[in-house]
């Protein structure tokens, strides 16, 4: 009896550590893709390209699916900001569609 729950107990923190990573992994990639849309000669198209690649490289690409890409302002200042909605992790990599959103920004550069 002792023995089955530790089993469920191991299995919970590891299902726990699998969802944030996947939540941490997606966040980095929209920053990432956020940085390389603000950059000068960039566009939204290239940062939601490069979020694609980056989550699909990681964890897989039926993350990537749902990326979307916007320039607006951020503290009063001009900003690229990258939109991800991915499944959440509930058993092993199975999880309800769009139950995860993040967010990544960008101040965008100044194009001359």
């Amino acid at each position: 009896m002792v023995a089955s729950l530790l089993t469920v107990l191991t299995l919970s923190v590891l299902q726990l550590a699998l969802a944030l990573h996947v939540r941490n992994t997606v966040l980095d990639a929209a920053a990432e893709g956020a940085r390389f849309a603000a950059l000068g000669d960039s566009g939204l198209a290239d940062g939601v390209a490069r979020t694609r690649d980056l989550i699909s490289v990681a964890i897989g690409s039926s993350y990537a699916q749902n990326v979307e890409a916007r320039y607006g302002s951020d503290g009063g200042h001009p900003s690229a900001e990258v939109r991800v909605t991915a499944p959440l992790p509930l058993i092993g990599l199975i999880g309800p569609g769009q139950s995860l959103e993040v967010v990544g920004r960008a101040a965008r550069e100044p194009v001359d």
